[in-house]
């Protein structure tokens, strides 16, 4: 499996959004911003690219929200930043010049930031807290109950004081005295399992498993429990469907295009025995299924092929006479167990919204919105792939823009529950895909 720290890879539901961006008299409402705290994973870090790195840290969503709190009495609002742009532990992905490897012709295409990764970034800096934004790439949410976890995690280990990662990360969060808080948390409960092809347990406690229902209720609850027992308001954010994410939708289940009868006709003898039949123009791929007749078939709508297969498709064959292996595809039954668990979570997340009187961020909703694109001020966003601008270029976390468009989303679901006026945070300023 590729390393994608998760997930969601998520943005909802306006079509255009425009208004209000600086409101005449912005007011905190019901809610109290003194100490905004942040909790979550990769995303809530700022985690783009594939990687970590220090200036999308600086502009992740919880940093918009911050500036834009400040306005309606909201604090200082300190993040565990890293030292450089380059990426830590890997580099980041950049939009650069590389060579097609079918045709060899150059184009455009991720390739890793032109620098180095410094080990210093992997350096203890808890000294330099307490921090604010306690998102840490991979964390899953049964992990918040999980003693000794932040060592564990190479992103926590580093912001964690000694006693921190002793202890569970919910007795961090718990004792981040926060007036108000964002928890976006669940993500990678499913989506390890989405971006292993479904190799994992449907039902499970290791890397790779989907978590179980039960483990994350009682985890999530006890946390929401905790953050709310000394008055603090707050926001929830859902977890948003892996169809809504270019990792799983930039190459088609029928994306095999024939162009030539010499192709059609030397696969159809292949692939007679098993009853397979292909045409000129799109074809659905052939992948590897042990349930299936010789371990392969073709693959179906509404299975998905994850985007890390994209060179072995174009070069290595893969999809035609090779299977796509199953660690690169999510077959019908993997995506059921994918869709049941996001929603058995994100009806777990309204419940504690509701019980607890905080606002609820449906960035579910949201996201699959976005497929069909929304509009800010002119420029149009979509999920596709290096060219929609709201998801990096790992296919899975957003742009700097995209934190934008679900910062706004986020003071939405505040203003309306809150009863605050707080302004929406001009999307169009922070960057998306930079082009060479």
């Amino acid at each position: 499996m590729k390393k994608y720290y998760i997930a969601i890879a998520s943005l909802l539901v306006f079509a255009a959004c425009k208004s209000n961006i600086k409101p005449d008299k912005p007011e905190k409402g019901e809610a109290d911003f003194t100490r905004y705290v942040s909790l979550g994973n990769s995303l809530t870090a700022g985690f783009a690219d594939g990687s970590l790195y220090r200036s999308g840290q600086e502009n992740s969503y919880p940093a918009m929200l911050a500036g834009q709190f400040k306005a309606v009495g909201g604090g200082d609002f300190r993040q565990p930043l890293l030292l450089d742009d380059a990426g830590w532990p890997d580099l980041h992905l950049v939009l650069g010049y590389k060579p097609n490897c079918a045709t060899k012709a150059i184009g455009l295409g991720p390739v890793p930031y032109d620098g180095e990764v410094n080990s210093a970034n992997a350096n203890n800096i808890s000294s330099g807290g307490p921090y604010n934004n306690l998102g840490v790439p991979g964390i899953r949410c049964i992990d918040y109950a999980l003693p000794g976890y932040g060592s564990l995690n190479p992103y926590s280990n580093r912001f964690y004081s000694t006693a921190e990662k002793a202890g569970a990360p919910m007795a961090l969060a718990l004792s981040s005295q926060a007036t108000f808080f964002t928890c976006w948390l669940g993500n990678n409960d499913v989506l390890g399992y989405a971006t292993a092809g479904g190799e994992g347990n449907p039902s499970g406690l290791m890397l790779g498993d989907i978590s179980p229902v039960p483990a994350f209720k009682a985890t999530y609850d006890a946390l929401i429990n905790g953050m709310t027992a000394n008055g603090a308001k707050g926001a929830l954010i859902n977890i948003p469907d892996v169809s809504a994410t270019p990792f799983f939708t930039t190459i088609p289940a029928n994306g095999l295009v024939l162009t030539r009868q010499g192709q059609v006709d030397s696969l159809n003898a292949v692939y007679a025995p098993l009853g397979i039949t292909f045409k000129l123009g799109p074809n659905y791929f052939i992948i590897a299924d042990a349930t299936a007749p010789l371990g392969r078939r073709q693959a179906k709508a509404g299975e998905y092929i994850l985007l890390t297969a994209s060179d072995s498709i174009t070069c290595g064959g893969w999809g035609s006479r090779t299977p796509i292996p199953e660690a690169y595809t999510l077959t019908a039954g993997e995506v059921a167990n994918v869709q049941n668990a996001t929603e058995a979570f994100n009806e777990i997340i309204a419940e504690n919204a509701e019980k607890h009187n905080l606002a609820l961020v449906d960035m579910n909703a949201y996201l699959k919105t976005l497929t069909q694109g929304i509009t800010w001020n002119g420029v149009e966003f979509t999920t596709a792939f290096v060219s929609g601008g709201a998801f990096s270029l790992d296919g899975i976390h957003l742009t700097q823009r995209g934190y934008a468009l679900a910062a706004n989303e986020i003071i939405r679901a505040i203003n309306l529950k809150y009863k605050s006026t707080i302004g929406l945070v001009d999307v169009n300023k922070y960057n998306g895909i930079i082009f060479p």
